[in-house]
């Protein structure tokens, strides 16, 4: 994504990395002032709501300047580094008709990201009209709005900015509230109507606060609030500046951390969740994961209980096959998947995150040992894409490597249920009639009581815990 300035100078904007994503913080810039860099270099690293990603630059030139410096948190659209080209690159690079232009139609995919291109298709944002005309007769509050969305101001109507000051007024007329994606969809979340919303962002912009206040307030006050004063919700974010540096630590909600903040609460305040439990003698499964682990088809592969949870998920599924669905409020319809990307909730040093492996259900065992080690090393590196965080249909959440009996998931939004594993201990258990020191563990189910039923959830969870009390079952049920 870039824009030309005038003949030597372009413009390279925070591209759309995909799946929605409406910003991203810069985490540290590899290029300064005066540095040439050619096509596909690395120029900076950012974070968005989901992952850290690196960004290369689509051309050769020098850097003539950094927009924003490190740690600041920038919305797709907006340039974030200038770079000098030779006229003779600049002409091979884009038309000169189109210099004018905010930005060149993308053909195909474009490289904005290592190894994770944006299709054309594939963003859910509203195309623009394309010819100058509609560009100038948009009106303000569309302005403002295709902006939030990430399509950025568009160029030709520079001149008509002075008269952009009316726009706050837009939102107390019938015009649509104006708001980010995220924001409309928390809204959505929470049952809120963006048009009782008392705005405190610029231009008259509802805020992610404006929603939460407005669940919070009373609803005669919330109806009763004047929506010409934005100004007054400013006073919160001023009280919390002095506070003993000594006594407590303030750190700022962003990236992955406001992310997962959201989609929990959400996913809280929207899937009615049930959670079921059931304790199981492990021991046969401990033993074959040994076994596979001396297998040389298994050389080296990650193979570890993990891996037979996660089989015997799958095999459960096979065989309630309606607990991969998803709730589709808008179409007030339930889909069923006839696929399974199974999510493992993995911790990382930013945060909690969810990636999953794609057709997951269509892996043979070995397979399945590849993936979970790929996954589970990206994730530790920090370099899940976007991408592989997109999709799920169920998730397994590992609580027992951290020493947990086990826990109450919350679901991962978009999904039906998620199954929590405890700590595999060893505890003295009836064994053929007899006490027997054996390895236990506690299985967990949540799931959306709005489409999963208590019968139907249970017998998932009875199957996983009859494939790992006798993993022979994952050949006679497969």
């Amino acid at each position: 994504m870039t824009t030309m300035t005038d003949s030597s100078v372009r413009e390279f904007k925070m591209p759309d990395v995909g799946e929605g994503l409406t910003e991203a913080e810069i985490l540290k810039w590899y290029v300064q002032p005066g540095d040439t860099v050619i096509d596909g270099q690395v120029v900076c690293e950012v974070e968005t709501a989901k992952a850290a990603v690196e960004l290369p630059i689509p051309y050769d030139g020098v850097v003539r300047e950094l927009h924003f410096p490190e740690g600041t948190t920038v919305d797709v659209g907006t340039s974030i580094i200038a770079v000098a080209v030779g006229d003779g690159a600049a002409a091979a690079a884009e038309p000169v008709q189109e210099a004018v232009a905010e930005e060149p139609k993308p053909e195909g995919r474009q490289p904005v990201l290592v190894g994770y291109g944006v299709s054309t298709s594939s963003t859910k944002r509203r195309p623009r009209k394309g010819a100058e005309a509609p560009a100038a007769a948009q009106t303000p509050t569309a302005a403002i709005q295709a902006e939030l969305n990430g399509h950025g101001p568009a160029a030709p109507a520079a001149p008509a900015a002075p008269a952009a000051p009316a726009a706050p007024a837009a939102p107390v007329t019938g015009d649509r509230p104006l708001a980010k994606p995220p924001v409309r969809k928390l809204a959505k979340d929470l049952g809120v109507d963006l048009a009782t919303v008392v705005p405190s962002g610029p231009d008259g912009i509802i805020t992610r606060e404006d929603v939460h206040a407005a669940v919070a307030a009373p609803e005669p006050a919330q109806a009763a609030a004047p929506r010409s004063e934005p100004a007054a919700p400013a006073v919160s974010p001023s009280a919390p500046t002095s506070y003993d540096t000594t006594r407590e630590t303030r750190i700022p909600v962003k990236g992955v951390r406001k992310a997962t903040a959201a989609a929990m609460v959400g996913s809280a305040f929207t899937a009615p969740h049930v959670t079921e439990f059931v304790t199981v003698d492990v021991t046969r499964t401990m033993k074959l994961v040994e076994e596979l682990k001396q297998d040389k088809e298994y050389t080296g592969l990650r193979v570890n209980p993990l891996l037979l949870i996660a089989k015997a998920l799958l095999v459960a599924i096979k065989r309630n096959p309606d607990i991969n669905a998803s709730w589709d409020e808008a179409a007030q319809e339930i889909v069923v998947k006839h696929y399974v990307n199974l999510g493992i909730a993995a911790a990382t040093p930013r945060g909690l995150i969810v990636p999953n492996i794609k057709d997951a259900h269509a892996q043979t065992l070995p397979q399945l040992a590849g993936s979970l080690g790929e996954l589970v090393s990206t994730a530790r590196e920090g370099k899940t894409s976007p991408a592989a965080m997109q999709g799920g249909t169920v998730t397994i959440t590992n609580v027992g490597v951290f020493g947990v009996d086990t826990g109450t998931p919350i679901l991962n939004p978009g999904e039906s249920a998620i199954l929590a594993v405890g700590a595999i201990k060893l505890q003295p258990w009836v064994h053929k009639g007899k006490v027997k020191p054996r390895q236990v563990t506690t299985l967990a189910l949540s799931f959306d009581h709005r489409l999963v039923d208590g019968e139907l959830g249970s017998k998932v969870l009875a199957d996983v815990a009859a494939v790992l009390e006798q993993p022979k079952r994952l050949i006679s049920w497969a």
